[in-house]
């Protein structure tokens, strides 16, 4: 499996892809992160985002999953029924509410609230019908991915 990840701009974005795809066997992810209003720190929105890669390459990648984002900042995005959002399948969330400008600015590690963190995983399985990866970014450790194992359902 290979994995490419990337903050900038969707169409640097698209040349690296095409190079990883032609490159490899079996399956890719792809992971977004995603800014406080739920939006790439391009602009683009998770939707656009998700839906050209999906179209310049025939659906290769097997999944999408957001990362570094705290769940409160790509819920919004992700209400109402699209069927683009199928398309996640992971998530590595930031324990902190923080923006990333903020994050960069703290001097001290932002644990946030796990027990909020845990229930918020559970809302997000209700929102993506298909999430499977579990994992934290900024700010997560052992006690957060431990409660989201508490929450979530392992059916």
């Amino acid at each position: 499996m290979g994995s490419v990840f990337t903050k900038n701009r969707l169409f640097r974005l698209l040349p690296c892809f095409v190079l990883f795809w032609s490159s490899t066997m079996g399956f890719a992810q792809l992971e977004r992160s995603a800014e406080l209003d739920g939006s790439l720190p391009s602009g683009e929105t998770l939707e656009q985002a998700i839906t050209t890669i999906d179209e310049a390459t025939g659906r290769y990648p097997k999944y999408y999953m957001i990362n570094c984002a705290h769940p409160t900042h790509f819920m919004p995005v992700l209400e109402g029924a699209k069927s683009w959002k199928a398309r996640i399948q992971g998530l590595r969330a930031n324990a902190s509410c923080k923006s990333h400008a903020e994050l960069d600015e703290s001097t001290e590690l932002d644990v946030g609230n796990k027990m909020e963190f845990g229930q918020l995983h559970r809302e997000l399985q209700q929102l993506l019908p298909n999430l499977e990866v579990f994992g934290g970014c900024c700010g997560t450790d052992a006690s957060h991915i431990k409660a989201i194992c508490d929450h979530i359902s392992m059916a």
